[in-house]
């Protein structure tokens, strides 16, 4: 099925505007249940009430509030919120351009294609042009009343652009705790890098699924035809043995996969 698009607007560039459409580059798999009654099997509402006396507040008496400390709250009306929200616009303006691998993935929160709506001959050549000269575009864009700030990058000959975390969300490496303890030797640095090499390959994403919803999709299928299957428990091992031993047991196993194939 072709992908719908969820937004128009322009990406503008200085006074070059380029209309495009925005597509969800991703989709929400996650195996989600309804809450339902034991007895009837009826769906449960779920209700706003008092924590104290524990009676139902009605919708019209429901503020939002923001604790600034413990008990204290400031309260935002909608009318507050509506007077905070940015100004309504269709521009996806790109403020500048930086090397593609400037920016770490962790910036990175939710991304979208931008396909082309009309004018396709700028579209594309602004694609060749980021592919050529490796950049990625620094863009600021309103969208529903929310104010975004993304990465703009070539993908397959598309213009991906995914939305940036805000940058108090980030930790970057820098406020981790310093490495403790004693380096590796020479003989564990040699066997490492053996052991990537000999797990070179190519990223082909149909091997990397979600086992949980898988099992718990089949688990499902089976119970709704009657069937009551039994689930194996997934096991783990844990490995404390030494570092050399843990690789050395590594890059036997894979030479061992390697001959049997």
């Amino acid at each position: 099925m072709a992908a719908r698009a969820i937004w128009k607007g322009q990406l503008k560039l200085g006074t070059t505007k380029i209309p495009v459409k925005l597509y969800s580059a991703v989709q929400d798999k996650t195996v989600r249940f309804h809450i339902l009654d034991d007895k009837n099997k009826a769906r449960v509402k779920q209700h706003m009430v008092d924590s104290d006396s524990g009676e139902e507040v009605p919708n019209e008496e429901i503020q939002k509030g923001y604790e600034v400390e413990p008990g204290k709250f400031v309260i935002l009306t909608e009318e507050d919120l509506e007077k905070l929200a940015p100004p309504p616009s269709r521009d996806i303006e790109v403020v500048e351009f930086v090397p593609q691998d400037e920016i770490s993935q962790q910036w990175y929160d939710r991304p979208y294609y931008l396909g082309p709506d009309d004018g396709e001959k700028e579209y594309f050549a602004l694609v060749d042009a980021l592919n050529k000269q490796e950049k990625e575009g620094i863009a600021h864009w309103v969208m529903r009343g929310k104010y975004y700030a993304g990465g703009l990058r070539p993908v397959d000959d598309y213009l991906l652009l995914s939305t940036f975390r805000d940058a108090k969300e980030v930790i970057l490496a820098d406020q981790l705790a310093k490495p403790t303890g004693a380096a590796p030797t020479q003989k564990e640095l040699a066997m490492a890098k053996q052991l990537v090499e000999m797990l070179k390959g190519e990223f082909n994403p149909k091997d990397y699924k979600d086992e949980y919803r898988q099992r718990v999709m089949e688990f499902i299928e089976k119970k709704a035809k009657g069937h009551a299957p039994r689930l194996k428990p997934v096991k783990t091992k844990r490995q404390t043995a030494a570092l050399d031993n843990v690789l050395a047991k590594s890059i036997a196993a894979l030479k061992k996969e390697k001959r049997a194939a």
